[in-house]
């Protein structure tokens, strides 16, 4: 006996994708982890704090930006949706 999900997306629903707000909370709180190992590494690599900092810091803002877009595009195939 098969049970129905009443809570099941469908095709239509999924097909509309994502918000742009939600992908840049999504780009904000995946870079804020992402820019603390940069600092943690940097830190390691280099002993300079100012120095771990400022990678971290253009590391921060490039990748939010190349994720934000990244995200964008895939909202746009339809492929896996």
């Amino acid at each position: 006996m098969l049970l129905k999900n009443k809570e099941k997306s469908t095709y239509k629903a999924d097909s509309t994708g994502e918000k742009p707000i939600r992908s840049i909370a999504k780009a904000l709180s995946w870079r804020v982890i992402g820019t603390l190992d940069t600092l943690i590494v940097s830190y390691i690599l280099t002993q300079e704090i100012t120095v771990a900092s400022l990678i971290a810091s253009v590391d921060f803002l490039t990748k939010m930006v190349l994720y934000f877009f990244h995200e964008r595009l895939w909202n746009k195939i339809k492929w896996g949706k």
